[in-house]
């Protein structure tokens, strides 16, 4: 084994020694040299071996001591000032945890981390991120045994460890483990040893992340490239940065975790899959808001070999729009089924529902029973976008009566249209969401979207897969529509 290196210190204010020097005597009173900080970086309390001085030099070096003492508290809350703003405006988990891992490697001087989240109730969102080191590498530090890691034992809460010192612990209180010097370290786990070798770090300094509820959130590690740890100095300000950053990780943790419920149980009142049904092939895209939006879509085999058609949509966005579009698009299939042929009764009957228990909501919706052997659709829509017909030889919008949406007017009804396909013909139902996404007027909107379906209907055949795909990509990619919004998007592809 090499020559044991004592451990450098890492950090924004490494030690000094102290300069060898001696003051020639002078009968007038003088400033006596500053003697060198110690190792927190700020002055303080010193022992001083020259000869006593008198009063007044006494005074200027105690005043100076404060004021060099109040300089450094001052630096020490703008640079907490500073790194807190840049955490505020982390909007994302994710950001929140990059944003964390700068700070802190900032804070005790250390070029690389990564912090692993693991919340102790096990509701996750998991998460594994790096500063400085890819995939490969956390993958790596993933392959070791969670007892050995460095944040392994802050994860399981610090048990004891076993007989003997250990070097890790330097103050149960504060719960951390500091790995100063890993390549001559006793006691390390030789898998550790290996993958720090491997990946070129030589200390680790690694802290748990929790707020003032007991379970833990996960663990932030800094790694530093030769043997070190930080200072006093430094462990005290990254403890007072994490107590905030881990109230606002916290806060994202729950926002992850109510937007992921949000979107499951979306998801779930939407179908599963497409059904099969003979004659006529189907694809859809879906695409949720930022907010969680009420548009629907749904494909309902029907007696005699039919299909209903509908996409639809309930104002407002949240849990509560959700929620409603769930009922309406339930009560839907149920009046398909009892009068399908008839779209404008199903309409009819919907509309009628809204009325007595949804009365604050109104809803815009599009149904269509289709004969797929006949290749014969009949439409009637309430306030919605009409279908597009796109083939060899059109590309068109079917000309549907305009009529109001549901719930806005006493009683709802609007004639019917009735639609022939061609063979090899695909019929569009979209919402208006992908309309309002491209951030155009809607009569560019609509041009967009037709240019985009002649050129995908021209290029990519028969598949109704591609087909959308392509639309989507094309009336989707400029820059000018908007990726986050709260808008949904929903396009149902029927290729007859």
């Amino acid at each position: 084994m090499s020559t044991h290196h004592p451990p450098k210190v890492a950090g924004i204010n490494p030690p000094a020694s102290p300069p060898e020097h001696t003051a020639p005597p002078s009968s007038s009173p003088r400033r006596s040299p500053r003697p060198a900080e110690p190792a927190h970086g700020c002055a303080g309390e010193h022992t001083a071996h020259a000869p006593v001085p008198d009063a007044t030099t006494r005074t200027v070096d105690q005043l100076a001591a404060v004021q060099d003492r109040l300089a450094c508290w001052i630096g020490d809350l703008t640079t907490l000032h500073d790194l807190t703003e840049r955490l505020a405006r982390a909007a994302t988990l994710d950001d929140t945890l990059q944003e964390t891992l700068r700070a802190g490697a900032d804070l005790v001087g250390a070029r690389r981390g990564l912090i692993a989240l693991e919340p102790t109730d096990g509701l996750g969102p998991p998460r594994m991120i790096g500063l400085g080191l890819g995939r490969s590498d956390l993958g790596q530090i993933e392959t070791l045994p969670q007892a050995s890691a460095p944040y392994g034992r802050l994860l399981d809460g610090l048990p004891a460890p076993g007989p003997g010192p250990d070097p890790a612990y330097r103050d149960r209180d504060r719960e951390e483990i500091t790995h100063s010097d890993i390549p001559e370290e006793d006691g390390l786990d030789p898998r550790h040893r290996e993958v720090a070798a491997r990946l070129g770090y030589a200390a680790s300094y690694a802290v748990p992340l929790s707020t003032a509820h007991p379970d833990r959130m996960g663990a932030a590690v800094w790694l530093y490239d030769e043997p070190a740890e930080p200072t006093e100095r430094q462990r005290h300000l990254l403890g007072l940065y994490l107590h905030c950053a881990a109230e606002h990780i916290a806060r994202q943790i729950a926002l992850a975790r109510a937007q992921a419920a949000v979107s499951t149980v979306r998801e779930e009142l939407l179908p599963s899959r497409l059904p099969r049904v003979s004659g006529v092939r189907l694809a859809v895209r879906h695409r949720t808001g930022s907010r969680g939006g009420g548009d629907w879509y749904d494909v309902l085999p029907l007696p005699e070999g039919a299909l209903g058609l509908s996409v639809g949509g309930v104002t407002g966005t949240g849990p509560s729009a959700i929620a409603a579009m769930g009922r309406l698009r339930a009560s839907l299939r149920a009046y398909a089924v009892m009068e399908g042929e008839d779209p404008v009764a199903v309409l009819s009957d919907l509309e009628l529902l809204m009325r007595l228990t949804e009365p604050a909501r109104s809803a815009t919706a599009l149904f269509g029973y289709a004969e797929p052997a006949a290749r014969r659709v009949v439409i009637a829509g309430a306030g919605h976008c009409p279908p597009l017909i796109v083939g060899p030889r059109r590309c068109e919008f079917a000309e549907t009566t305009l009529s109001a949406p549901l719930g806005m007017l006493a009683c709802w009804e609007a004639p019917s249209v009735e639609l022939t396909l061609d063979a090899g013909e695909t019929l569009l139902l979209y919402s208006d969401g992908l309309l309002r996404r491209t951030g155009e007027p809607m009569d560019r909107a609509f041009a967009r979207l037709q240019a985009a379906a002649l050129r995908a209907g021209a290029s990519v055949g028969d598949d109704p897969d591609a087909l959308v795909d392509q639309v989507l990509n094309t009336v989707l990619s400029d820059g000018r529509a908007d990726v986050d919004s709260e808008e949904d998007v929903v396009l149902l592809a029927a290729r007859f």
